[in-house]
């Protein structure tokens, strides 16, 4: 006699740039071969109201109010930090984006035996057509990867309550909340795998966070690169005691970036011929690779 599945919660977050999506993710999310889920929503300046009317006022989800001036970590944190003291685990998912039908079927069977699980994205555009790129890992070592680019985004990862729960808290300033947790995860040396099979349409258009393919322009690249350095100082100076090894290759990789931010914020000339360089070489499809690219350091490290 089989045992009862073990309860996982989907998570999202609704924000104003997802209005138009959102019915289409919810009606992704009702096309999902395992059902057996509690769908929470938090709510990031889009009313309830408005937001069960985009899904046609079916949803019957947990929803989580912000207050009035609550940061993105901290409405995110506030829904987490119920969830990993109800669920087995929590699947992530962007309310922008499209879930393939066997997104959670494969979440749940790779919890099983894995803290953290990441899966490949579907390149789509605004009208969801498909742009033939496939994101995923191609990295083996988790250090080369997480220390300076990340693929566990919060549209495509799945975590064990009981590891998220000690990534816990979010700081309010914190930005790149997928890339700060999956981190913390990496640093307490939590099992993380990476399913390159795509289980999510990704949405790429003007109200993606990071930008992830080129070309670049110049505002994006400088925009990203503060990102980054503010990733450092949240990975580094807040949350859990990361194994020293982990917070060895954050600093060395903190400091590659610094020494970027310098480069080029003190030379036009120096983020013009690095964005052009860039623009020209093959696209890695991970968030945050358009910083401090080690094939350009002859650009910018001078």
């Amino acid at each position: 006699m089989n045992s009862k599945p073990r309860r996982l919660a989907v998570y999202t977050a609704v924000h104003p740039g997802a209005r138009p999506f959102l019915q289409r993710w919810y009606e992704s999310v009702l096309s999902q071969v395992d059902r057996d889920f509690d769908l929470w929503i938090s709510l990031d300046g889009v009313s309830q109201n408005e937001a069960a009317a985009l899904m046609n006022g079916e949803a019957r989800p947990t929803w989580v109010f912000a207050q009035d001036g609550d940061r993105p970590a901290e409405i995110r944190q506030k829904a987490i930090a119920s969830m990993v003291n109800i669920y087995f685990g929590i699947v992530f998912v962007d309310s922008d984006d499209v879930l393939e039908p066997t997104r959670v079927e494969a979440a749940r069977a790779a919890l099983e035996t894995h803290d953290v699980i990441g899966c490949g994205l579907r390149v789509v555009d605004e009208h969801e057509m498909d742009l033939g790129i496939l994101f995923g890992s191609s990295w083996e070592d988790m250090a080369e990867l997480l220390a300076q680019y990340n693929v566990f985004g919060l549209s495509n990862t799945a975590y064990r309550s009981e590891v998220l729960r000690d990534c816990l808290p979010l700081p309010a300033e914190c930005e790149a909340i997928d890339w700060l947790l999956a981190t913390r995860a990496w640093g307490m040396g939590a099992r993380m795998a990476f399913d390159v099979e795509p289980r999510m349409a990704y949405r790429r258009y003007l109200g993606n966070a990071a930008p992830l393919l080129p070309p670049f322009t110049s505002t994006q690249v400088v925009k990203a690169t503060q990102g980054v350095l503010r990733h450092y100082r949240c990975a580094l100076e807040t949350g859990p005691r990361l194994h020293q090894s982990v917070c060895d290759a954050l600093s060395l990789a903190s400091d590659r970036a610094t020494t970027f931010a310098k480069s080029i914020t003190s030379s036009n000339h120096v983020l013009d011929a690095y964005v052009a360089a860039l623009n020209r070489l093959p696209a890695k499809c991970v968030w945050w690779w358009c910083v401090a690219h080690p094939e350009l350091e002859c650009i910018w490290k001078q």
